[in-house]
């Protein structure tokens, strides 16, 4: 175990997992419709147990942001992730671009993605993640639905610019904000790093396959010591080579292929090196979310929220 890892004044660092297959990625929309899924060869499963089980190896505890699409189809897949200690969290229902979307299609499907996750594993579901970081200046009104749909923490928004998502400007670190119609949400924004002029991804997914890893360590390690703490994104895709390979232009081939060979080899890397846990644990350690229990003044005796015994269970992984 490195001194990074090894430091337990490190910070602690978000490790999140959106749980979704390689058939729906935007970066392939060109070649597979929403209509062509359940007819493509389905290899979230597999992939992300494989992911489980690297994790178990390290003792770490990460967040799943779950498709309620995929929840559907492989209920059991919950309730591993739970079993093992996981946070389960929403990732949307079909994997859209919520600027896409109507308001009204928008709150549906929120709503319906997170019934699903919480018939499934029996908690509350207060964390969510848009597809394709698709919360932009165009759909911050999706912020207020989220508040009013019970989520109370958020990691949606890249603070960068890009063809596809981000909102320039936005607070780089953990904080809460507050919604156009008065909500308040804790927000964890993907990471970044801060040069004369300009903004770059360093949070995971594509940019942790395209940049070298010596330099994904570094500027992860820049947040580090400036005390901060980074949030790392990856999909159960992103570990499997083998996976079809669809007809898509050479900038879709670029974004989606580039580096799967190494991916999972480079994880276990990143693993070793730095300090992980779920996104409502660092929020909590960063004092932007509510702590999971209080005590009570009379008393003094502390109680458990819902949140609280499910983040209890998390951390001594016993199945809940």
């Amino acid at each position: 175990m490195n001194t990074t890892t090894g430091n337990s004044r490190a910070p602690l660092n978000a490790l999140t997992i959106d749980v979704e297959d390689y058939f729906q990625v935007a970066a392939l929309a060109e070649a597979v419709s929403r209509d062509d899924w359940d007819r493509m060869e389905y290899r979230v499963e597999a992939n992300t147990d494989r992911l489980l089980a690297r994790f178990a190896e390290h003792g770490i505890k990460a967040t799943f942001f779950t498709l309620g699409w995929v929840a559907e189809r492989s209920p059991q897949l919950v309730r591993r992730i739970q079993q093992a200690g996981h946070e389960v969290a929403s990732h949307g229902y079909s994997h859209q671009l919520i600027y896409n979307q109507t308001p009204e299609v928008f709150r549906e499907e929120t709503r319906r993605s997170k019934r699903i996750l919480e018939d499934i594993t029996g908690e509350a579901v207060t964390g969510y993640r848009a597809a394709s970081y698709s919360i932009t200046a165009q759909s911050r009104w999706a912020l207020d639905i989220l508040c009013e749909e019970g989520f109370t923490w958020d990691s949606s928004i890249f603070p960068v610019h890009h063809d596809r998502y981000g909102m320039p400007g936005t607070p780089r670190w953990p904080h809460r904000l507050t919604t156009d119609d008065g909500h308040t949400l804790a927000e964890f924004p993907l990471s970044t790093l801060q040069f004369p002029g300009y903004t770059l991804p360093i949070a995971g997914g594509g940019y942790f396959r395209l940049f070298p890893y010596w330099f994904s360590q570094w500027g992860l390690g820049q947040i580090n010591r400036q005390g901060k703490p980074f949030v790392f994104y990856l999909h159960p895709w992103e570990v499997d080579p083998g996976q079809p390979r669809l007809d898509v232009k050479w900038f879709s081939r670029f974004r989606h292929y580039n580096n799967l060979d190494v991916c999972e080899a480079r994880l276990e890397k990143l693993l070793r090196r730095f300090r992980f846990g779920p996104m409502s644990d660092v929020l909590r350690e960063q004092g932007v979310l509510e702590p999971a229990a209080a005590a009570d003044p009379v008393t003094g005796e502390s109680h458990s929220t819902p949140d609280a015994t499910a983040s209890a269970s998390r951390l001594t992984g016993a199945p809940h």
